[in-house]
């Protein structure tokens, strides 16, 4: 494939209309993500069969976040509705401040603004070498979640906008239908960066399957990528079943017959007169 320059590119203007929010599912899938608030430079080293995953921070920004890829949520939604609309799309994008942190569900305070340009700085920062959508044996792709950004200001110092690139490998997965779902709104108001993993890990693999779909504890750790041990783990997972803050879906601990502890979950949460009812999920009994 031949890669066009910056200067080939075409600017694409996000669209300020009402867009659905839409995700890419590797994204939703495996962990590329820190999902601590505090810095992380420690790499995420994931493999699972023929899938690998290396992340890379650097000290000076640490690694990009869950809710720093709420921007890569945003920039996937207005290509998928700019491209249904007949309209072309790039992945050299423009914005205000205004239109993406509106869309993300966050306030338009000086405070937004800069953590915007933090999560931006981290989105270019932190390097990626996957072997996810790639057609040879042992080949990687590497890449940042941004290629670069800019942001574009008047004589008095006020920001008109901002312009990022993406790379080829995340705009390539969006304009594939089949690698793209949309996501409740809801979901940018949850809080934890586990749950907001797991809501986009239920949204892809359990989709909207009557009987739900189940993991078990241990393969839901290493997927998560996360740094904290299994037992804490465990203990927040326990605490988001008790919550139930996942929009659109129901979670149960549960043990299977080999004494094994899972998550099962399944979409449109039961009436409040059978709210105590274990998902039919591959499961035996709750976990008490």
């Amino acid at each position: 494939m031949r890669y066009r320059s910056q200067d080939q590119l075409d600017l694409f203007h996000a669209r300020a209309s009402v867009v659905t929010p839409r995700d890419a599912q590797d994204l939703m899938s495996w962990p590329f993500f820190s999902l601590a608030k505090s810095r992380r430079v420690t790499p995420i080293d994931f493999r699972m069969g023929e899938v690998s995953i290396r992340v890379e921070a650097t000290v000076e920004h640490g690694m990009a976040t869950i809710w720093d890829a709420d921007i890569l949520i945003w920039a996937a939604s207005q290509i998928v509705d700019a491209r249904d609309n007949g309209l072309r799309t790039s992945r050299l994008m423009a914005a205000t401040p205004y239109e993406i942190l509106a869309f993300i569900g966050r306030g338009d305070s000086a405070h937004s603004y800069h953590r915007l340009k933090a999560a931006l700085d981290r989105l270019q920062s932190t390097t990626v070498a996957t072997s996810i959508r790639q057609p040879a044996e042992r080949r990687r792709h590497r890449f940042s979640w941004i290629n670069e950004w800019k942001e574009r200001m008047d004589a008095s110092g006020r920001p008109l906008g901002i312009e990022l690139i993406l790379p080829d490998w995340f705009y390539a997965g969006v304009l594939d239908d089949a690698l793209i779902l949309t996501i409740d709104r809801e979901y940018f108001g949850l809080r934890g960066g586990l749950e907001r993993w797991l809501y986009r890990l239920v949204r892809k693999h359990g989709g909207r399957q009557t009987y739900g779909w189940s993991f078990d504890l241990r393969h839901l750790h290493l997927k998560s990528g996360g740094l904290s041990p299994f037992k804490r783990f465990t203990f927040e997972l326990r605490e988001i079943v008790r919550r139930q803050p996942l929009p659109g879906y129901w979670l149960a601990l549960t043990i299977d017959p080999d004494g094994r502890s899972r998550l099962t979950f399944q979409p449109n949460p039961p009436e409040p007169n059978t709210a105590q009812r274990t998902p039919r999920a591959r499961t035996t009994r709750a976990v008490k």
